[in-house]
């Protein structure tokens, strides 16, 4: 089993970050450029993976309460992860994503995993910014 860990921190609200995170509609927007993410009847989506081609059958499930997105392939059992959102005062955030890789297959290795969360984190901050700027004017 492979396990990673990357944080990042965003200055906005963490209600804000979290909406955006959560937002079915706008997760191709900061997820991994090779992942899109077609919902189906939640909290079962449906993952497409550029590099493999392939379709796989998974679950995402939004914890508004803990400011919290868990998710993770529904009949393998080879991936799950979370993103966690945390308050850090002075209207700041951190995001931290964890993903856990069952199946050695499934995982991309530590450099690309790294690379992928850094730029997917730095894509969400920047979906955040937009949201904070135009919600201001």
């Amino acid at each position: 089993m492979s396990e990673y860990e990357w944080s990042r921190t965003m200055p906005a609200q963490p209600e804000q970050v979290f909406d955006q995170a959560a937002n079915l509609g706008q997760l191709d927007a900061w997820l991994p450029d090779a992942l899109h993410v077609e919902a189906e009847e939640p909290p079962a989506v449906t993952v497409h993976e550029d590099r493999s081609g392939q379709d796989m059958a998974a679950l995402l499930r939004a914890q508004p309460e803990q400011m919290r997105l868990e998710w993770g392939t529904r009949e393998q059992g080879s991936y799950t992860g979370w993103l966690q959102v945390s308050g850090i005062g002075t209207g700041a955030s951190e995001v931290t994503v964890h993903l856990s890789f069952f199946d050695p297959g499934h995982d991309p290795g530590q450099e690309a995993v790294f690379n992928a969360l850094d730029h997917s984190l730095r894509r969400l901050e920047e979906q955040v910014r937009m949201r904070v700027d135009n919600g201001a004017g």
